[in-house]
Order: structure tokens, then C-alpha cells, then sequence
């Protein structure tokens, strides 16, 4: 798995240290996007600015997204088709207010292949509500 994560990141550009491996390990395993406080939560002896420092660099070379919920950022891996100068998650960000997770919901997606006479570097598409497994508790 190492290596994998080695090439992925070598394949965008990005030098493979010790804690980008890890990071990019402990996001590929997650299912919901994660704030800067709740990937370091997850590592106990990391610095919080060498982390930071990850995930925009991350961000800058198309491995992960950032989504921004009123004042906090949270972060998501990108698909391998993301890079430096396009991010293609132009799907929707979903906020439960009750859960207080965020996920992607790529079945309700920005079409990519609209002709326009101007470049789409990147789409934010964001809601709030209450998720599926929120509502079922409800009923």
C-alpha cells in the first residue's frame, strides 16, 4: 500500500515524505470529509502546521479538495483526474445538520462537458439538510 501511495503522489508532482503518506492513507480510508482538527485528532504526536502544510500542498496538486462549512474547512481526497489546474469535483458537498458530517454526493454533479467559451477551474456546489441515516432515526 505504501508504495501505491508513493506513485499516486510522485504521479502528481509531490515529493512522498513520511507524514504525506500518511495523511494521504488515513484520508483514502475515510468515507466523510475531515477538518485540519479531526485528521489531527487522528495522529497523537504530529505537528498541526506540518499537517496543514500537507493538505495545501495536497490541495494545490490535485490529491485532495477542500470544502468550506461556514468557517471551517474540511478535506476530501480527489478523484486521480484532478490536478494542479482543474479540480473536477464538481459534485455536491452535503452538510447534516444533525450529524454535523459532510460528504460527497457524486450521483448530483455539474456537468463537465458543457461547451463554454471560458475554462471551469473549479465548481463548489454545497448544501445543508439531513443526511439518510439522520432522517431514518426520525421517523
Amino acid at each position: 500500500m505504501k508504495k501505491e501511495i508513493e506513485n499516486k503522489l510522485i504521479d502528481k508532482n509531490t515529493k512522498p515524505t513520511s507524514m504525506r503518506i500518511l495523511v494521504y492513507d488515513f484520508l483514502s480510508s475515510q468515507e466523510m470529509a475531515l477538518s485540519l482538527s479531526e485528521i489531527e485528532n487522528y495522529f497523537d504526536n504530529a505537528d498541526r502546521t506540518t499537517i496543514y502544510r500537507t493538505l495545501k500542498t495536497f490541495e494545490e496538486k490535485g490529491i485532495v479538495h477542500s470544502i468550506q462549512e461556514n468557517t471551517t474547512t474540511k478535506y476530501k481526497l480527489c478523484h486521480d483526474g484532478c490536478d494542479e489546474q482543474t479540480h473536477k469535483d464538481w459534485h455536491l458537498h452535503f452538510y447534516c445538520k444533525i450529524c454535523k458530517q459532510t460528504t460527497c454526493k457524486e450521483d448530483i454533479s455539474f456537468p463537465e462537458n458543457i461547451q463554454t467559451n471560458f475554462r471551469i477551474d473549479e465548481i463548489r456546489l454545497f448544501a445543508k439538510g439531513i443526511c439518510e441515516q439522520c432522517l431514518e432515526s426520525l421517523q
